[in-house]
């Protein structure tokens, strides 16, 4: 298939089945093994990371694998070592978290925005890349991606979320601020990767223009990062139902039921 060739909706679909089925034993893999994994979503807004995660967990157990998205720092968050907030919220063995969006923001929508001191930046920058080893060298697997979209793709997506009911809310304040930087956003990204990606702690770049196919991209990769097994399952038998006799279920008309519209 060439590169600029649409993916028909069945292949798509078939292809989406057929890989969440192998993150099913991924996930089994990873509970059955101890593992600690760390996935991490950046990118322009718009980029289609919240459609690749919803993908990834869709058939996932929220127990297991977990979204981390975290809003605004408090008062008392802005107080504390930056990367604390981020420290509580990482997998314990047999899990695996997928951050929306991570410690990355300082080097992205908070060096942009100015909502970060210079001397924060920097410091970010210089500790990040420690803060990334230390992790790894604990045992958690760490993985990183970066999804790529173009300007007239982010800004068509914009436009569609203007006009959808259901997508208005994903259009912020800080959405419409970035439409007017998108060289500053371009800048802060290339000094990211500048300093934070390393041979311990790779960034993966994901070609996010055609979301389908990022979709299917990110999830084939994901799946090559760690290699596991289809483990075996139990076999569950059903017993034959027992009917107990001499229970009396009280009147259905004292229950009050939501009405049936449709």
């Amino acid at each position: 298939m060439s590169k600029n060739q649409k993916l028909s909706k069945k292949f798509y679909f078939e292809e989406l089945d057929r890989l969440q089925i192998e993150l099913v034993k991924f996930q089994q893999w990873i509970k059955a093994n101890g593992l600690k994994v760390v996935v991490i979503f950046e990118g322009r807004d718009a980029a289609g990371k919240g459609g690749t995660i919803k993908r990834i967990t869709q058939s996932l157990n929220p127990r297991v694998c977990r979204i981390v998205a975290l809003g605004t720092p408090t008062e008392r968050e802005k107080t504390q070592w930056y990367f604390q907030r981020y420290v509580s919220n990482l997998p314990a063995a047999g899990e695996m978290v997928l951050f929306d969006r991570s410690w990355y923001n300082r080097s992205g929508v908070e060096k942009v925005m100015g909502f970060c001191t210079d001397k924060e930046y920097w410091e970010f920058l210089r500790s990040c890349p420690n803060f990334e080893r230390m992790l790894i060298r604990s045992g958690i697997i760490l993985v990183k991606y970066w999804f790529s979209v173009s300007n007239n793709e982010q800004e068509r997506r914009f436009q569609a979320r203007l006009k959808d009911p259901t997508k208005r809310w994903k259009l912020s304040e800080m959405d419409i601020a970035s439409r007017d930087r998108w060289i500053e956003y371009s800048k802060a990204k290339d000094e990211m990767l500048a300093y934070t990606d390393t041979k311990i702690s790779p960034w993966y770049v994901v070609a996010a223009d055609d979301k389908k196919k990022a979709r299917l991209n990110c999830i084939s990769h994901l799946l090559k990062m760690i290699p596991y097994k289809d483990l075996p399952q139990k076999e569950i038998k059903l017993k034959t139902r027992e009917i107990h006799k001499g229970y009396v279920r009280p009147p259905m008309n004292e229950q009050t039921f939501v009405p049936e519209i449709y």
